[in-house]
C-alpha cells in the first residue's frame, strides 16, 4: 500500500493498522505527514483557535517505590528529605493560582506506601470545603493501581470514592510506553500496561473526564510507540457512548539530565525537533477518535511547538505555575499567561483559555477567585 492510500484512509477518520502506522512513521516524508496532520486537525477543530490552561503542578509527596529510572524527583521513603505536603502548603499554593486565574490543581506524588485510600479521601474533601471552586485533576492510574493494591478494592471502587470526596478529572500519567517489555525496563515496580488500560476503561464507565500521554525516546522502538497509540485508541474506542474519555493526548520526549537511564546506561534523549513534530502529526493520523492532541512546549519549547500547531496539535497546555518532575530532569522552558498566548498568536491561532473539559473560558486576573 502507498502513503497516497494511506493518507486517504487518515483523511477518511479510519483506523490505521500498527504497519500501517509505522511505515508512515519510518518512511513518510516529514513535510507530507505535517499537511494531513494539520488537515486532521481542521477536521477535528475548524476554528482557528489554540487552547490553553492555567492551572499548578503541586506534588502530595516525594517518597516513592516506584523505582522509575527516569525520574530524579522520587525519594525511598526513609530517606532523608522525604516530604508530605501540609494543608496550610496547600493553602498558600491554591491562594496563589487564584490570584493568577487559574482553578485547578493537577496533584501527584509518589506511591508512598503508607498513603492508603482515606488519606487521599480527606484531603481532597478538606480542599474542596476550603475551595468550593477548585478543581482537582489529581493522581493517575499508577496510583489508582497502588491504592486498589493497598486496600484490596477494585479499581471501580477505588475511583468511586475518589470522585465522591471531590476528585474531578483523571491525568494520563505513568503512562510512558504502554508495553510490558518497555516498563519492566524503565519502571519494574509500576503498573503494567493492563493495569493502566483497566483503570481508564473503569474511569470512563464513571465518565471521568481523562487524558492520555506518551512520554518515548528512552528504551522503546518506534513500533512499540506506534502500539502504544493503537491501545489508546482501542481504549477510546471502548467508552460508553456519552462517557467524556480520553479529551486528549499529549506526548513528550523523555528528559535524561542526570537519570538513572543517562548515567547507568547513557541512554539519552535523542528526539530531535524533526522527530518530535512527526510524533505529533502520527498522533493525530493514528488517534481519529481524540479530539485535542497537545504540544509540550515544556520539554520542546516553544519554537518546535510552534510548528506542532500546523501538524496536528491544537492545544498548548498549561502555563505550570509549579512544576518539578520533567524539570527536575532537564525540562526548563518558562510561560506564563501573557507569553503562552503570544506564542500562540506567533504561530497564527487565536488563544483562548480552556478547562480540563476543553471548555471555552475568558481570561481575566483574578476571574476564578474564591
Amino acid at each position: 500500500m502507498n502513503f497516497r492510500e494511506l493518507y486517504k484512509k487518515a483523511l477518511n477518520l479510519e483506523f490505521l493498522t500498527i504497519e500501517e502506522g509505522l511505515l508512515l512513521y519510518e518512511e513518510a516524508p516529514l513535510e507530507e505527514l505535517i499537511f494531513i496532520g494539520n488537515q486532521l486537525r481542521k477536521k477535528h477543530k475548524p476554528e482557528n483557535i489554540v487552547t490553553w490552561q492555567i492551572d499548578r503542578n503541586v506534588n502530595i509527596t516525594n517518597a516513592c517505590i516506584s523505582q522509575c529510572k527516569f525520574c530524579n524527583f522520587y525519594k525511598r521513603p526513609k530517606d532523608e528529605g522525604v516530604y508530605i505536603t501540609s494543608m496550610e502548603e496547600y493553602k498558600t499554593k491554591v491562594e496563589e493560582l487564584f490570584k493568577l486565574g487559574g482553578e485547578q490543581l493537577l496533584l501527584q506524588g509518589g506511591l508512598h506506601p503508607k498513603l492508603k485510600l482515606d488519606f487521599y479521601t480527606n484531603l481532597f474533601k478538606d480542599l474542596k470545603s476550603e475551595f468550593p471552586n477548585l478543581k482537582l485533576h489529581a493522581l493517575g492510574p499508577p496510583e489508582i493501581v497502588h491504592l486498589a493494591r493497598l486496600e484490596k478494592k477494585s479499581y471501580k471502587k477505588i475511583l468511586e470514592a475518589l470522585v465522591n470526596a471531590g476528585l474531578d478529572s483523571l491525568p494520563g500519567a505513568g503512562a510512558e510506553i504502554l508495553c510490558d517489555r518497555v516498563r519492566k525496563s524503565i519502571s519494574p515496580a509500576k503498573a503494567s500496561t493492563e493495569q493502566w488500560l483497566d483503570v481508564m476503561k473503569e474511569a470512563h464507565k464513571l465518565n471521568l473526564v481523562t487524558s492520555a500521554t506518551m512520554m518515548f525516546g528512552h528504551v522503546e522502538t518506534k513500533k512499540e510507540r506506534i502500539e502504544h497509540l493503537v491501545a489508546i485508541r482501542d481504549v477510546q474506542s471502548q467508552k460508553p457512548e456519552l462517557a467524556y474519555g480520553f479529551l486528549a493526548f499529549i506526548p513528550w520526549p523523555f528528559q535524561d539530565e542526570n537519570t538513572f537511564l543517562q548515567r547507568e546506561f547513557g541512554i539519552k534523549n535523542e528526539v530531535r525537533y524533526e522527530e518530535y513534530i512527526k510524533t505529533i502529526a502520527i498522533s493525530r493520523i493514528m488517534l481519529p477518535n481524540i479530539q485535542n492532541i497537545q504540544a509540550s512546549w515544556l520539554t520542546v519549547g516553544k519554537d518546535v511547538a510552534q510548528v506542532c500547531l500546523h501538524a496536528g496539535a491544537n492545544d498548548f497546555g498549561s502555563i505550570m505555575i509549579e512544576e518539578n518532575v520533567v524539570s527536575s530532569a532537564g525540562a526548563n522552558y518558562k510561560f506564563d499567561a501573557e507569553g503562552i498566548q503570544n506564542a500562540i498568536r506567533e504561530a497564527g491561532f487565536e488563544p483562548k483559555l480552556r478547562n480540563q473539559k476543553y471548555e471555552l473560558q475568558k481570561y481575566k486576573l483574578n476571574s476564578f477567585q474564591n
